[in-house]
């Protein structure tokens, strides 16, 4: 054989070689891919008050005249998409984690301000619709709205707007009260029975009579306002088009349907909060899931460039009372409802509160493993420890605002945050009276006297996002004392597997990591962030910190 030839059989191995040893490290990196792949299951879903979370314009803070003096925190505050877009843009969000921001409702709210016996009150929140096809001017314009999704999107951040079916905004001598084809004030709901929450008027709110299958026409309200505007011929030929399409009815619930999915084909966001769901016959939310689900697919087939995974329209559903102890099953005392069936992706869980104030760790996190891998394998729950409308939060005087942190962002299922837990927003306010308490003005001067507490729910919050073990995959206690345990996910290629660490002293640390370590390989503490080397099947190390977030380094 000639020396040439030699030479490139030689190169032929080499080069043979190195293409295996590629391969395997390909293969390798697909199995455990840097990025890990979103789960609804495990989101770190962010929820603000548009009005109340910062102002990117104040040009747009007055409007239709709502200038009359409001009772404490009652009035508009100047919040809006492009202060949500701003901070998206400066990194806020994803320095804690977040893969989701829900806001409360951004359609056009009623004009004119109501006294609720505590002084007069504007739709600031959101929830009083006069109009779902227009964005309140408040909170911005289509446009403001198209580069918030967009902006998001390029943040790796899914949008989660808040849909209102059950009933219309009040009337005020500026909002016509909605034909009575369309709503009724009375009777009032009593809440003692699944029909007295559900055929009845909502706290005095007009509510959509969602049971009817009757033809009902548009309101005259919309008929005057949408020919003012200019686009009355176009709202008719769309609605023609849809109830053509879909064979629907032309009753009130199918009307608002459509304008609620005009938001996913035209802004293409992610998903919905479904409002005061209990309050709606079930086969409404399964009616909403098919349009959703319908409409998200023609907004990917028309923006393949804007996909960003497969997963399906989220749909969370908002049934007040609804706890994880009850399964799939909210129960009226006189009929249990799956609300799950056909419709929600996930429940809110007002139940979560308790058992954070009741249990400790591991009998909270056994828990919700156990339910979440059983009764309601499939789905997940929503947990918060305070919200906008639940007047006994976790820690009302935010006496424990780091405990508030680690439970939230380490118990599986899905986490809410609420806008300001990560700096302890006050939620109790000096005048203000009733749900008003929960919903002040986002302090930013604040962040930096909070920057320990940010600092933890940064930590936290991203090793939640970089690991869906965390909310998804199966809990298991490794050691009592110090209390140590696992979370581990796998799904087709994929495997996440974290050991996390909770209550330890302060200095050295042996803790057994064989469960889910190999000796040698090179694990990284998230919190303490230093790099340790299993040997003997555990990691020592020296932390002041009372946690450890465990995972195989990158």
């Amino acid at each position: 054989m000639k020396k040439t030839t030699l030479v490139l059989f030689a190169l032929v191995i080499v080069l043979s070689c190195k293409n295996e040893k590629q391969l395997l490290k390909n293969a390798a990196l697909e199995a455990n891919p840097v990025n890990p792949p979103f789960l609804w299951e495990a989101a770190n879903i962010y929820f603000l008050l548009t009005d109340r979370f910062h102002n990117g314009d104040p040009t747009n803070d007055i409007n239709f005249e709502r200038t009359k003096e409001t009772a404490v925190l009652r009035g508009f505050e100047g919040g809006d998409l492009k202060g949500v877009t701003q901070k998206i843009k400066e990194g806020y969000f994803n320095d804690l984690g977040i893969n989701a921001i829900w806001m409360t409702p951004i359609v056009e709210q009623i004009h004119g301000a109501v006294d609720e016996g505590t002084g007069l009150t504007y739709g600031f929140h959101g929830y009083w619709t006069k109009d779902w096809t227009a964005l309140d001017p408040n909170f911005g314009s289509p446009e403001d709205l198209h580069d918030l999704v967009a902006t998001a999107h390029e943040n790796g951040i899914r949008i989660v707007l808040d849909a209102v079916i059950n009933h219309t905004g009040r009337d005020t001598e500026l909002d016509p009260l909605w034909p009575e084809a369309w709503a009724r004030k009375t009777p009032l709901c009593t809440f003692d029975s699944y029909e007295n929450n559900i055929v009845c008027s909502l706290v005095g709110l007009p509510d959509i009579k969602t049971e009817s299958n009757d033809a009902a026409e548009l309101p005259p309200q919309l008929v005057e306002k949408w020919k003012s505007e200019g686009r009355y011929e176009l709202e008719l030929a769309e609605l023609d088009s849809f109830f053509e399409r879909t064979g629907h009815p032309r009753a009130p619930r199918f009307y608002i349907m459509k304008w609620l999915t005009d938001y996913i084909t035209e802004f293409g966001i992610d998903g919905y909060r479904a409002d005061t769901v209990k309050h709606t016959e079930e086969n409404v939310w399964q009616e909403f899931r098919k349009e959703c689900d319908y409409a998200f697919s023609e907004y990917k087939k028309a923006n393949p460039e804007k996909v960003l995974d497969d997963n399906a329209f989220y749909l969370v559903a908002e049934v007040y009372n609804y706890g994880i102890s009850g399964g799939r099953y909210f129960d009226f005392g006189d009929k249990k409802v799956d609300y799950f069936d056909e419709a929600f992706t996930s429940s809110i869980n007002f139940e979560f509160k308790w058992n954070a104030a009741q249990m400790g760790y591991e009998d909270l996190f056994s828990k919700y493993d156990s339910i979440l891998h059983s009764s309601l394998k499939g789905y997940t729950v929503l947990n918060y420890l305070s919200s906008h409308d639940d007047g006994n939060p976790f820690d009302p005087n935010r006496e424990k605002p780091f405990e508030t942190a680690t439970k939230l962002m380490l118990s599986p299922g899905s986490a809410q945050i609420y806008y300001g837990d990560e700096i302890a927003r006050k939620l109790i306010y000096e005048g203000a009276n009733g749900d008003a308490n929960l919903r002040s003005m986002m302090d930013w001067k604040e962040m930096d006297s909070k920057k320990e507490l940010l600092s933890h729910w940064h930590k936290l919050g991203k090793f939640r996002h970089e690991h869906p073990a965390i909310g998804t995959g199966r809990h298991q206690m490794i050691t009592e004392k110090p209390y140590v345990f696992t979370r581990q996910y796998s799904k087709g290629n994929y495997t996440d597997q974290v050991v996390i660490g909770l209550g330890l002293e302060s200095g050295e640390r042996n803790i057994d990591v064989s469960m889910v370590f190999n000796n040698g390989d090179a694990i990284w503490d998230a919190y303490s962030k230093q790099s340790i080397i299993v040997a003997d099947g555990k990691v020592l190390f020296n932390s002041s910190f009372d946690l450890v977030l465990l995972e195989k380094q990158k």
